[in-house]
């Protein structure tokens, strides 16, 4: 069905009962507002109902709950209060309670008290409450018998509605919003032209490090027999061998590179740092750094790199637990009751066998956890000539925070700030969080994550997990544009237009493996040979160029893990990390690679698909329509647009051919599909541009997408 505010208002105002978030006739302005504004709330109640009454209750780490009389509209079941926004950054949660009569006709049959046999007792009066429903489509609520539940500790449900209330003066980078980015994993996207197998084995030598010679060579599971697996297997990937695919970078529309960690460590994933001040020698050191970061900035292409602050490696200078650093670590210290400046940075203790214990990380004793609270560590990250001062000074232009709800608060707002502070305000601190950062709890609290205090915006797992199941077929488009609208309204528009969607990524399978939707394992054994089947290939192919294409076409900043161009399969770690196939590519995989070519070149063209304003405008079981458009030629932030006024992105998840007609008057664009009658013919376009009369009818063969340019 066509998604239709009016239409949906006039069905549900049948029910008399009615407040939809997302439609300005029920709240407006939309979504996450900032502090000290006013948000207008409407609410259709029963005729028969008295004493209604918002409530809510707002804060972070503690919150204060209020009621206020909503005041009817004079003539009609509609009741209006215009609320002020807290003064201070904090989550606003609220609901509707009503009084009516157990026997109202009002009443649907549902709620309606029914009295028991052989009784005359008369109706009681009930106490209702109108809060948030899951999947609707306008951000339509419910009538539960009890208030919503929104401790930081409680089961969410009954559901509340959610503003969030964000400083006023929360500002992102613009080269954020809508950004093409690269991810790479550094040891497996490219060796430098002169690699050598035996200065690999030379650069930093460790006895527990397994070395492939052969590029193509499988990942290792095993490790080495007197070890086990420590995921220590290398490559020989390098910053050299990433500076010398700038050029490739390019042709792929990229502005922003992410790289995995490129501190020195001991392991190949790099997330046990062991020097935080130095790149690891086997990635080529500072010097390649310097040399990537330059290159990159005439390139046009910012660099982020990957901070890891709750944990350092075991095998660090900091900590030493192996005494290969030559230095007073912290473990030496407590095991032989001597000084170390790092000392403070962990927390130990005696077991019953007077065996040293620490707090690590998820209880892997190789990652050791910090105390981030601790000031001397604070310095070391946050002070002159520290991490954040370091890194900037040599040219990286933000990080991305590792485990970012297993920081302080604190200690994230501190991060942003020197960050901000060393880059002009220009340095991008984007979080790893996989759930909703808006309202997310943990450690017993909510967090300050979308309150313009830490983070700039966080990485789109939950983008992922929508447009995954969108085109699994788990969901509906109807249901899907419901869970974005969702965090589109939860989300401040600085944070949301820079959120770093992705489908892959180091820590989740490929996007072609789970499009194959593999049976779940922890076999590694299994895992390797976990593939798409040869019969099922094309369809698998043809959904992950629509993945790519929906988020070029999105809200967001497109984060492309490198390989997934070219069809790169793997399920989880390690086998998500296998190595870039150079000069091994099939025709699939170049035309593939064509097309992301060809879509990032889109982006790059069009500002309204970058930051232009967004609108769905059909969600009908696959297939799926929204438009990017600029508003008189500016984009979403009033700066002057470049490229198409209007572009239309229609999706067609279903095994079916669907045919539609696209149409732009002075109602607005409209979607709708051709049920009967004449049928345009199917068509391998993918964009279609010099539309005449302002409308067009166009056929898309199954897992299929088209962009229509106005």
């Amino acid at each position: 069905m066509e998604s239709s505010g009016t239409d949906n208002l006039n069905n549900n105002s049948q029910a008399r009962c009615i407040h939809a978030s997302r439609l300005p006739e029920y709240r407006t302005p939309f979504g996450a507002r900032p502090v000290s504004s006013y948000t207008e709330l409407f609410f259709d109640c029963y005729k028969d109902a008295a004493a209604v009454t918002l409530c809510y209750t707002y804060g972070l780490y503690s919150f204060s709950y209020h009621e206020e009389p909503m005041y009817r509209v004079a003539g009609s079941s509609r009741y209006h209060v215009n609320l002020m926004m807290p003064h201070e950054p904090s989550i606003l949660f609220y609901w509707f309670r009503f009084k009516i009569a157990g026997d109202s006709p009002d009443l649907p049959e549902w709620l309606a008290w029914k009295s028991p046999e052989d009784s005359n007792d008369p109706a009681p009066e009930l106490t209702l409450y109108y809060g948030a429903a899951a999947d609707t489509a306008n951000g339509e609520g419910t009538i539960y018998h009890e208030p919503p539940r929104v401790g930081a500790d409680e089961d969410k449900y009954p559901y509340a509605f959610q503003i969030t209330v964000y400083n006023r003066d929360f500002k992102t980078p613009d080269y954020m919003k809508g950004a093409n980015i690269y991810q790479i994993f550094p040891d497996r996207f490219a060796r430098d032209t002169g690699f050598s197998v035996e200065a690999m084995k030379n650069a930093n030598p460790r006895p527990e490090r397994v070395y492939h010679e052969d590029w193509n060579e499988d990942v290792d599971i095993y490790g080495k027999p007197e070890t086990g697996y420590l995921a220590c297997d290398f490559y020989g990937g390098s910053l050299r061998g990433i500076r010398e695919k700038l050029p490739y970078l390019k042709e792929l529309g990229i502005n922003i590179l992410y790289m995995n960690p490129i501190f020195e460590a001991r392991s190949s994933h790099r997330y046990d740092t062991a020097n935080y001040l130095n790149v690891d020698p086997m990635l080529g050191g500072v010097a390649a750094f310097n040399e990537l970061s330059r290159e990159a900035e005439a390139a046009g292409i910012k660099i982020i790199l990957d901070g890891v602050f709750s944990h350092t490696g075991a095998d660090s200078i900091y900590f030493d637990k192996f005494g290969r650093y030559g230095s007073e670590g912290a473990y030496e210290a407590y095991r032989d009751g001597t000084e170390s400046r790092y000392r403070s940075w962990y927390n130990f203790y005696r077991g019953e066998d007077g065996a040293i214990n620490y707090d690590s990380w998820w209880g892997f004793p190789d990652l050791p956890n910090v105390n981030e609270n601790d000031l001397s560590y604070r310095n070391f990250v946050f002070g002159d000539n520290g991490v954040v001062d370091t890194w900037t000074s040599r040219g990286a232009d933000g990080f991305r925070l590792d485990v970012s709800d297993e920081l302080p608060d604190s200690f994230i707002r501190q991060m942003r700030a020197t960050l901000k502070t060393k880059t002009n305000g220009e340095g991008m601190l984007v979080g790893e969080v996989w759930e909703d950062a808006s309202n997310k709890c943990s450690y017993g609290s909510y967090r300050d994550f979308m309150l313009g205090n830490t983070h700039d915006s966080v990485m789109g797992y939950t983008f992922r997990h929508i447009l995954l199941d969108y085109l699994c077929g788990y969901i509906s488009a109807q249901v899907a544009d419901s869970r974005f609208e969702g965090f589109r309204e939860r989300y401040p528009d600085e944070a949301y237009y820079c959120m770093m969607n992705l489908v892959s990524s180091h820590d989740v399978p490929r996007i072609m493996t789970m499009l194959g939707k593999p049976a779940e394992t922890d076999d590694r054994e299994i895992q390797r040979g976990i593939e798409v089947d040869a019969g099922d290939y094309d369809r698998c192919a043809a959904l992950s160029r629509m993945a790519y294409a929906f988020q070029n076409a999105y809200i967001g900043a497109s984060c492309l893990y490198y390989g997934d161009e070219v069809l790169m399969q793997g399920y989880k770690d390690p086998f998500n990390r296998r190595t870039y196939p150079w000069n091994r590519l099939t025709a699939k995989q170049q035309e593939n690679l064509a097309f992301f070519k060809r879509i990032a070149g889109l982006r790059k063209v069009h500002t309204c698909l970058r930051t232009g304003f967004y609108k769905t405008l059909l969600t009908d079981e696959g297939a799926f329509a929204f438009e990017r458009y600029l508003s008189e030629g500016r984009d979403y932030f009033g700066h002057q647009g470049t490229g198409a006024r209007k572009i239309v992105f229609v999706a067609n998840r279903s095994e079916e051919p669907l045919y539609v007609s696209v149409s732009d008057s002075f109602a607005g664009m409209t979607v709708k599909k051709i049920e009967e009658g004449k049928h345009p013919p199917l068509s391998d376009t993918i964009v279609f541009g010099g539309v005449e009369n302002n409308s067009l009818s166009i056929g898309l063969k199954p897992y299929s997408v088209a962009f229509v340019i106005f």
